[in-house]
């Protein structure tokens, strides 16, 4: 029977770089920063974890604990998989051959639209689980449960007021009245792939956070830095621990923004892990 991790406490990486290199990088179960210049190796590094977990199909899961040469402790340690999602920055232009050309009528046509059209979808999954939850635990009777719907009402409330937040001084906010995400801009109706890079990014990284429904997560990102400006960045980490204080955030940057509210002992330097 499958148990399900809280998080990787411990990652080793045989033969990077040819079998130059091994890796070996002890994790924290809240936030792990991996930094190193330009040719360190720490995109190498994410994406050599990423393609070992991409081996199972691509439910979520991971089971079992070593594959194309990178070994995986969990905690608890007798977890058996674990949850992930990843998050890409860059916003390439989607042409011709991509899959997304089939959607280009609704206006989806660079990688963020195609994440964020992925999301309009597990958005929708999670308004109906949470609904359930709720009338499940309200029809109860029992006082403790009234809190825990609210709560879980309270996360997609608090999801809404911080994106309300980030994006006011352009005049945009969600439209709450719609089921699916979408926003209102000085009271004209905005679809969200109409907004910048830098907004689609947030709101990728955020709407990702709240749809993990406060769940055992790992969440990857690389350089989530590219295209948000200076003080999203300092802000990012607290965002989402604050949607989803469970999940296992790691990253890799160049920006010391992103560390500067109090992540400094989160960094990690590509040299410190590498034997």
């Amino acid at each position: 029977m499958m148990k399900f991790a809280n998080a990787i406490s411990k990652i080793e990486i045989n033969s990077l770089w040819g079998g130059h290199k091994h890796i070996v990088w002890t994790l924290r179960p809240d936030v792990n920063v991996l930094s190193g210049s330009n040719g360190a190796g720490k995109s190498t590094i994410l994406n050599r974890l990423i393609e070992s977990l991409r081996t199972v199909p691509a439910s979520g899961e991971i089971v079992g604990t070593t594959r194309l040469g990178v070994k995986i402790d969990f905690e608890p340690a007798d977890a058996t998989c674990i949850r992930y999602d990843i998050i890409r920055s860059f916003d390439r232009r989607l042409v011709g051959g991509d899959k997304l050309g089939q959607l280009a009528d609704m206006r989806v046509n660079t990688e963020l639209d195609w994440q964020l059209y992925l999301l309009q979808r597990r958005y929708l999954d999670y308004q109906v689980n949470v609904a359930n939850r709720m009338i499940e635990l309200l029809s109860s009777g029992d006082p403790a449960t009234r809190e825990k719907a609210a709560e879980a009402a309270a996360q997609k409330t608090l999801f809404q007021n911080l994106v309300d937040e980030l994006f006011g001084e352009t005049g945009k906010r969600i439209d709450r009245h719609s089921n699916e995400l979408s926003f209102i801009q000085y009271d004209e109706p905005l679809q969200p792939y109409l907004l910048s890079s830098g907004e689609k990014q947030m709101l990728v990284i955020l709407l990702t956070a709240l749809t993990e429904d406060r769940g055992h997560y790992v969440l990857f990102m690389d350089e989530p830095e590219a295209s948000l400006h200076f003080e999203w960045q300092k802000r990012l980490i607290a965002m989402v621990r604050e949607i989803n204080p469970n999940a296992q955030i790691v990253l890799t940057t160049h920006s010391p923004a992103l560390i500067m509210n109090g992540w400094e002992d989160a960094v990690t330097e590509v040299s410190e892990i590498t034997v």
